[in-house]
């Protein structure tokens, strides 16, 4: 059918090995197979081109004729069908090997499937993700029927070749021109049946049940992190391994600390006076209080970080810090006394405004520049 080159055609050298030689038509056969592309016939041609090439450099006779003599050294025998003819070596044991590969099992072989992971969600307080806990859970999970030992056939009895298949767990279907491998729709891909099905499992080889587990939390983990713990997930069919358990973490929100990610953050209100003439407040940390010192005229929002106050990173590092932003807090509720005295203390700035109130001052100023600008 071609005359192009076959190792151009599949995209290998010519010292490819058969591994690599399978392994580009196994590319190319699923881009290209026509149950992918209907009506697509340069799909179809493509498909064609590469089982061509694929059925003479993976035959060790064919591939040193081809390299010695080129086409001619193996059109002889490629047939009329260009490489789709019959018998050993045909289409339908190139598909049954190429895609029996890739949908795990080949002839003659009961199949196995690896149990399904499992996902935990353990919600934790901001203390115990920063230093680290053992949690106890308890999650439903199939396991291996340990009356069966996972075989899924009566304690005495064994499961048998299922006579649909003959053991091979596939079964071929004539499709036109081609020859397709199918799973087998009585064993479902096995290879075996089961005449005597186990009275605790029903046949299945798994029960559900409910496991506990102790998972150790290490220090230092945040909100979405995961912790692998292998082989607590589902049981494996057929005597497959089983799944994983992911355990998701998920942190609870804190009243007073929020975390991005090794830091730590607060906000610590403080009094007018306070903010005015300086001071020493108490303020918390995941390790107890500590003395945060209040320099004078400090404005609201300004920001106070106290090294290594923070978390120290699972997977290590410097550990981080605890930053407190200070929050002016407006006095409410004053009564007629209290508010006579901020009238005379207000009275009393405003005989040097730009002196006590700098910023005021220069805001005051900003705004009768951009009026006299805007009117002149």
């Amino acid at each position: 059918m071609s005359k192009r080159d076959y190792y151009q055609i599949l995209g290998v050298e010519k010292n490819a090995s058969e591994a690599e030689i399978k392994k580009a038509f196994k590319r190319l056969a699923m881009k290209y197979h026509p149950d992918r592309n209907p009506g697509d016939k340069t799909a179809e041609e493509k498909f064609k081109e590469a089982k061509e090439a694929y059925d003479v450099l993976s035959d060790s006779q064919k591939r040193a004729a081809y390299d010695q003599f080129g086409h001619a050294g193996v059109d002889a025998g490629m047939g009329a069908g260009g490489g789709f003819h019959g018998g050993a070596g045909g289409f339908g044991d190139i598909f049954g090997d190429i895609f029996g590969d890739i949908f795990g099992g080949g002839r003659g072989e009961s199949r196995t499937y690896r149990g399904a992971d499992l996902r935990y969600q353990l919600e934790l307080s901001l203390e115990e993700a920063v230093r680290g806990t053992t949690v106890k859970i308890r999650y439903p999970v199939t396991v291996a029927c340990s009356r069966c030992e996972g075989s899924g056939a009566r304690p005495g009895s064994s499961p048998t070749p299922c006579p649909t298949c003959g053991g091979q767990g596939q079964v071929r279907i004539q499709q036109g021109f081609f020859s397709v491998q199918q799973t087998c729709p009585r064993c479902h891909g096995r290879g075996q049946v089961i005449t005597d099905p186990c009275s605790a499992c029903h046949g299945e080889g798994r029960v559900q049940e409910n496991k506990t587990l102790s998972v150790k939390v290490p220090a230092g983990v945040d909100e979405g992190d995961r912790i692998r713990l292998a082989g607590e997930g589902e049981a494996g069919e057929g005597g497959g391994p089983p799944g994983d358990l992911y355990v998701q973490i998920h942190v609870r929100p804190h009243p007073i600390f929020q975390r991005r990610d090794n830091d730590l953050y607060c906000e610590v209100p403080i009094s007018f006076t306070t903010a005015a003439l300086g001071g020493e407040l108490e303020v918390p940390t995941l390790d107890g209080n500590v003395k945060l010192k209040i320099p004078p005229e400090t404005q609201t929002g300004k920001q106070f970080r106290l090294r290594g106050k923070g978390v120290s990173p699972v997977r290590g590092g410097p550990t981080g810090d605890l930053i407190c932003k200070v929050v002016l807090e407006t006095p409410v509720n004053l009564n007629r006394e209290q508010k006579e005295l901020l009238r005379e203390f207000e009275r009393s700035m405003e005989k040097n405004a730009s002196t006590h109130r700098p910023k005021t001052h220069s805001w005051l100023d900003g705004v009768k520049k951009f009026f006299e600008e805007l009117t002149g």
